[in-house]
């Protein structure tokens, strides 16, 4: 059957999500711990494959992978046993043999968190809404010969805490554009540009293309499927993993417990495959 599952990762000690020799990446050590338990023995052949990629120092709070293996009952028991301290699995489902977790996303979701609260939030606030729509997004991203229009659903600032959050959903993303939107509001909210300069940079007018923030801002935060995922608790390494960071690492310090689902929240919940249907593309 093939098997999809939520991963949640610290992206500081990784060199992004993407399989490099002789580097230690998500999909490395994910393909390594499924092969300790023997899950499968080829990632090609199993059709492992991930729903995007994340850049070195990024983190996710839902990542999904999927692929092919008749000892579904053992991924789910030992998986977070077998996998390094900062990923976890979170969540998993049973999909249709078709599935694919980066086409069949429907949308994804990320957070930058800025700290301290850069200037004026309502100004920032104002300058996200102006994300919203189809917009040329070429001065924001690496498009490398993409089409830089892309369609964001909904876009927002809030203050949490120390922090003010960027929170962006959409179909699909560029390289680094969500990490140049961050730039952005940043700038808008210390007033070196202007909610209208957002929008003409969104026009695609000429000029330079704005830097990427820092990654370690940086979290995916949702992706979102027509199928419902099935929690799993975590195990205790990763919960030292965790509480250990709160206080070395701001980035997920307001909301860090979001990242894991409490063991008592997915004990109440049925474990049991679920089969959907595919999604459009995302």
């Amino acid at each position: 059957m093939k098997l999809a599952l939520r991963l949640s990762y610290f992206g500081d000690r990784l060199f992004g999500s993407q399989m490099q020799p002789g580097l230690r990446t998500v999909e490395g050590e994910v393909i390594m711990a499924c092969r300790r338990l023997g899950l499968f023995e080829d990632w090609r052949e199993a059709g492992f494959a991930m729903a995007g990629r994340t850049d070195r120092g990024v983190h996710a709070r839902s990542q999904v992978c999927s692929f092919f293996t008749d000892k579904q009952d053992r991924a789910i028991r030992a998986l977070n046993r077998v996998l390094p301290e900062d990923i976890w699995c979170t969540a998993w489902t049973g999909v249709p043999d078709g599935f694919h977790p980066r086409y069949d996303a429907t949308s994804r979701t990320y957070r930058y968190y800025f700290i301290p609260v850069p200037g004026d939030v309502s100004l920032m606030q104002e300058a996200a809404e102006e994300f919203i729509g189809q917009h040329n997004f070429s001065l924001f991203a690496r498009t490398r010969d993409r089409d830089p229009v892309r369609d964001i659903l909904s876009a927002r600032v809030f203050e949490h805490g120390p922090f003010a959050v960027f929170e962006v959903t959409g179909r699909s993303f560029l390289w680094h554009m969500v990490r140049g939107m961050a730039t952005a509001l940043e700038q808008v909210g210390r007033g070196e540009i202007s909610v209208e300069d957002v929008v003409r940079l969104l026009a695609g007018a000429p000029g330079r293309r704005l830097p990427a923030a820092p990654p370690e801002g940086l979290v995916l935060w949702d992706i979102g499927y027509e199928i419902p995922f099935t929690p799993l608790p975590i195990d205790e390494k990763s919960r030292r993993c965790r509480d250990g960071r709160r206080h070395r690492y701001h980035v997920m310090m307001a909301e860090i417990s979001a990242l894991l689902i409490p063991e008592d929240e997915a004990q109440k919940r049925p474990k049991q495959t679920v089969h959907a249907e595919q999604t459009a593309d995302g």
